[in-house]
């Protein structure tokens, strides 16, 4: 048996290789990738967001700033 798609007839074994092989590809694309299930996301955030400050005295500032926000909200970030 065949269906005609775009005016071509197209075998039903086509079209069974073409959703496996569309599946699989979704499901290997949605998997790969580094995780760092191990670390929180604030921990991430911290390591990949650099503070740039102007001197030391700033960024022990902002550090500061930083740990009494986190202690204030709880160490939630919902809202």
């Amino acid at each position: 048996m065949s269906y005609v798609i775009l005016g071509r007839n197209i075998k039903n074994e086509y079209l069974t290789l073409g959703t496996l092989f569309t599946v699989g590809a979704t499901v290997f694309a949605l998997k790969g990738g580094k995780k760092d299930a191990g670390k929180p996301l604030t921990e991430r955030v911290k390591d990949a967001v650099p503070i740039k400050a102007e001197s030391s005295e700033e960024e022990e500032f902002i550090k500061n700033f930083i740990a009494e926000a986190e202690k204030e909200s709880g160490g939630s970030s919902h809202h």
